[in-house]
C-alpha cells in the first residue's frame, strides 16, 4: 500500500456523473479542485450494502464540508451509467437518490491503481479516502477494508484539524476537535499541554 500523504494527488481525466445528474466524458479532478480542498474517496460497487451508507452520509454533509471550502468527489469502477441509475433510485430501494456530489467512473481502473486502493484479484477498490489541500497535496488518506464503512464525521474532523493547522501553526493532538487546544510544536509547547490535558488523553 503506497502512502501518497506529502505527495501530489495523482490527477485523473474520466467520465462522471455530476451532482446535478449530468454525464459528463472528461472529468478532471485538478480542474474541478482548481484551489479548492478535496476529499476524494473510492468504493466497491453501486448497487451494493455498505456503500450506500457511506456515499448518503457524505452527501448529506455537503454543506458542511461546502462551508470549509471542500470539494467531495466519489469513485468506483462502475459506468457512469450504473452511477446514474443508482442516483436515481431511491434509498427505500436500494438506491442513493441525487447524491450532491460528482460519482466518477474509474472503468479501465487505472485511478484507483494510482491511488494504490485496487484489490486486483477482485476488480474493486479499498474504501481509501483521501484529504488533498489547496495545492493539491495529499495531507491524509485512510484506507478500510471492504466490510469496514467509514465515518463522515471524522473525515470533517479531519479538515477541520488541517485548517487549525495552516491557520495557526499548532498541531492536533490525539481526539482534537474543532474549538479544542492546540499544541506549539515543541518541547515546551508539549509539556504545557501535557501537564493540562493528559489525564483526558
Amino acid at each position: 500500500m503506497s502512502v501518497l500523504v506529502g505527495k501530489a494527488a495523482p490527477d485523473f481525466t474520466a467520465a462522471a456523473v455530476l451532482a446535478n445528474g449530468d454525464i459528463v466524458e472528461d472529468f478532471n479532478l485538478k480542474a474541478h479542485l482548481k484551489g479548492s480542498y478535496g476529499l476524494v474517496f473510492f468504493y466497491p460497487l453501486d448497487f451494493t450494502f455498505v456503500c450506500p451508507s457511506e456515499i448518503l452520509a457524505y452527501s448529506n454533509r455537503v454543506p458542511q464540508f461546502e462551508k470549509l471550502n471542500v470539494k467531495v468527489v466519489a469513485v468506483s469502477v462502475d459506468s457512469q451509467f450504473t452511477h446514474s441509475a443508482w442516483r436515481n433510485t431511491s434509498p427505500k430501494d436500494g438506491g442513493l437518490g441525487p447524491v450532491k456530489f460528482p460519482m466518477v467512473a474509474d472503468m479501465t481502473k487505472q485511478i484507483a491503481r494510482d491511488y494504490d486502493v485496487l484489490i486486483e484479484q477482485d476488480g474493486v477498490a479499498l474504501r481509501g479516502t483521501f484529504l488533498i489541500d489547496r495545492d493539491g497535496i495529499v495531507r491524509h488518506q485512510l484506507v478500510n477494508d471492504l466490510p469496514l464503512g467509514r465515518n463522515a464525521d471524522e473525515a470533517l474532523r479531519m479538515v477541520d484539524a488541517l485548517q487549525f493547522h495552516e491557520e495557526n501553526g499548532e498541531v492536533c493532538p490525539a481526539g482534537w476537535n474543532k474549538g479544542d487546544e492546540g499544541m506549539k510544536a515543541d518541547a515546551s509547547g508539549v509539556a504545557k499541554y501535557m501537564g493540562a490535558h493528559s489525564e483526558a488523553l
